[in-house]
């Protein structure tokens, strides 16, 4: 081995282990969470110390077009430079050959951070905690679902067929009979996170027919906005290999639930490593509140972040295990914002609005900005709710181009997460909906061809 890969994370170093790397992927996130970058022998990437890939790639909506984000210059498509962050060195297991991943950083002429790079967003979020003496704690909860092939999209998407022969099955959430239904794509999900040296805390059936989710420890967030992006990839690669799709869409089976990234926050003293949400007697402290007031308060408008698309909100309906809210409770999973059962030591705000469609790095950012404005301008929640959130009103949008004015409007959001991303991030925003917006539905056919 190249002198370079003595000093890779343990897993990496383990899965070379005696074996000559072929390949680096060069990759960094795009604003909807695709991996873009280059494929480069490993030769070539152990004498360079960057690449190019023009800014471009963050002006790309979902369906490849271009969304109109030219800065004071025009559309120039600058070269930014890529740097490797090797601590994110990791596996490709699903490769024909011997292959590391490693996630780089986006970084100007000048070597300033790329305003609008998906994981620039979210450290410029983790250092405005740390300036303020906290340390940020995440813990993401991921849904998707094993669906069959669907290569027309004009067909519904079905169910995955299990190794017994059937469809999978509906409203079998938590059974371990259903678990045992995708054994095959699990195991290969495990065999790949282990290469990769990623530490699964469960795997269980959700509600929805072929639905499951993947709970991550607890840690730091860009660690963790890493770890649910390469997850994102390793399971769809796992679902290949066994003849079914992976998807992460909010709501991909009509009548179905929808898939969520649940994200869990603590935040810890950088001095002393306690928890600031609990006081010296386990006590609640003001600052948990005005978390929660501030997730109250700004997730309106950080909605079109948390939930990108025009299929998001098809998420949010009474029900279907999804808030239509952002009521607060303990121990309520029908409040868009939730406080588990915990000690002092791990209590902690779980934000239940966030679609697995997200980009991860910009999910986890959205929520941390709603918490840190909440934070730093001592915002108070509303009552916590008792009963069932769903018989109440909901209060936060419910499409997209609505989620985006909010958005637009949002200056003190837009401060957090640096006004020149959210620039770009709402152009090429709205270039996607009045995309879709150019697209007659079947259900508009159906029932308007000839009735109105």
């Amino acid at each position: 081995m190249a002198d370079w890969t003595e000093n890779l994370p343990d897993a990496a170093q383990a899965y070379l282990s005696g074996r000559r790397l072929d390949e680096v992927e060069c990759i960094i996130s795009d604003l909807p969470g695709i991996a873009r970058g280059k494929a480069v022998p490993a030769s070539k990437f152990a004498r360079q110390d960057y690449f190019y890939l023009p800014d471009s790639i963050f002006y790309q909506t979902i369906t490849g077009d271009w969304g109109e984000a030219a800065g004071e210059d025009g559309f120039i498509e600058k070269d930014m430079l890529l740097k490797p962050d090797m601590d994110t060195a990791s596996a490709a297991p699903w490769t024909g050959d011997w292959t590391l991943q490693v996630i780089h950083d986006a970084y100007d002429r000048q070597g300033n951070a790329v305003p609008f790079s998906p994981r620039n967003v979210l450290k410029r979020v983790c250092q405005l905690y740390r300036d303020k003496g906290w340390e940020p704690v995440v813990a993401p909860e991921m849904e998707f679902f094993l669906v069959a092939r669907n290569l027309d999209p004009a067909h519904d998407i079905k169910p995955m067929m299990g190794r017994s022969g059937r469809p999978a099955a509906a409203r079998q959430a938590y059974s371990m009979t259903a678990v045992d239904e995708f054994g095959p794509v699990i195991d290969d999900i495990y065999d790949f996170a282990e290469a990769q040296g990623f530490e699964i805390d469960g795997i269980t059936q959700e509600g929805g027919a072929g639905q499951l989710e993947i709970n991550l420890r607890h840690g730091d967030p860009v660690r963790l906005a890493d770890e649910v992006f390469y997850f994102k990839r390793l399971i769809r690669e796992a679902a290949l290999r066994h003849d079914c799709f992976a998807t992460f869409m909010a709501k991909p089976i009509a009548d179905e639930p929808g898939s969520a990234m649940h994200i869990h926050h603590s935040v810890l003293d950088a001095k002393t490593g306690t928890n600031i949400f609990s006081d010296k007697d386990g006590g609640e402290t003001p600052l948990f509140h005005h978390f929660i007031g501030g997730l109250q308060h700004h997730m309106p408008e950080a909605l079109a972040v948390i939930a990108p698309y025009v299929n998001s909100y098809r998420r949010y309906v009474k029900d279907h295990a999804a808030p239509i809210n952002l009521e607060w409770g303990r121990d309520n999973r029908t409040t868009g914002i939730r406080i588990p059962l915990s000690g002092p030591e791990s209590r902690r705000v779980e934000n239940r609005l966030a679609g697995m469609d997200c980009n991860p790095y910009l999910g986890i950012a959205a929520s941390l900005a709603c918490g840190f404005l909440g934070l730093t301008g001592a915002e108070q929640p509303a009552p916590e709710f008792r009963g069932d959130a769903y018989d109440g009103d909901g209060d936060i949008p419910r499409v997209l181009g609505s989620a985006l004015d909010l958005f637009e409007q949002a200056d003190a959001l837009h401060a957090v997460l640096g006004p020149e991303f959210a620039r770009v991030y709402s152009i090429v925003k709205r270039a996607e909906y009045d995309e879709f917006l150019q697209v007659i539905s079947p259900w508009e056919r159906e029932h308007l061809l000839l009735n109105v």
